[in-house]
């Protein structure tokens, strides 16, 4: 895609303590695209997310939002700055209902005639949320839970989500409905980051991806590129591709 990337993170060294996890990563991630990580466990791939959403300060490089740097600041603001993070496991708030938690999504919106337009709008498009607005959000199906917590990530009205691993502890079927879903939003034009250990699944809806090992890109391509390269399906899709 031409023009300004959205998201770019340019020669990124970050970790706890005097370790670094990522050791010069550089990604961009342009508007409207899904873009994956992948790669083995302890790669680095959810420090990632944590780095650009300010839980980790880079020793080194530059996390740069929309043209303007963001790199180092405090997790509260990024919200403010259009940046939606649903954090891998089920983060729903499980004593509220799950209109409550969609309502809890739009808490740094004034824009109160909006909010509720696009909670309608929400409700149509994923009819379980209107189905069971008044339930528990904790007495759902993970698959469902996965729905809220998506459908919450996008009342913030994000320029970008990131999503991490929201297939972990899913059934098989609740995994093709929550990568269905995450396909949909980038149709409706929702922007995505996402990292994900079912590496077939993801790419397989994803625009672009990469691989990271050892806290940098090992590989660069277009989801469909890297399904079709023998080193990744030896190293991450069981040896062999399935068609989609």
């Amino acid at each position: 895609m031409a023009g300004e990337p959205l998201l770019e993170l340019r020669d990124v060294h970050a970790g706890y303590g005097a370790y670094d996890v990522l050791r010069g990563l550089s990604l961009r991630v342009n508007p409207g695209e899904i873009v994956a990580i992948i790669g083995p466990n302890g790669a680095g791939k959810s420090t990632v997310f944590k780095t650009i959403y300010g839980f980790l300060r880079p020793r080194k490089g530059d996390v740069v939002l929309a043209g303007e740097s963001i790199t180092g600041r405090a997790p509260e603001t990024m919200c403010h700055r259009g940046l939606t993070y649903v954090p891998q496991g089920r983060s729903v708030f499980p004593h509220m209902t799950v209109w409550e938690n969609l309502e809890l999504g739009a808490f740094v919106r004034a824009d109160g005639a909006a909010v509720a337009h696009d909670l309608d709008r929400l409700a149509t498009q994923f009819p379980v949320l209107r189905e069971k607005r008044s339930r528990l959000a904790g007495s759902l199906s993970g698959g469902e839970q996965q729905v809220v917590e998506l459908a919450r990530g996008l009342m913030l009205a994000p320029r970008l989500m990131l999503i991490d691993e929201p297939s972990i502890g899913l059934a098989p079927k609740f995994v093709e409905q929550t990568f269905r879903t995450i396909a949909h939003l980038r149709n409706l034009g929702t922007t995505i980051l996402i990292v994900e250990q079912n590496a077939r699944r993801v790419l397989e809806i994803a625009d672009r991806a990469y691989v990271i090992e050892l806290g940098r890109s090992r590989l660069e391509g277009t989801g469909r590129e890297l399904l079709d390269r023998d080193d990744v399906k030896q190293m991450y899709l069981g040896g062999s591709r399935t068609t989609s």
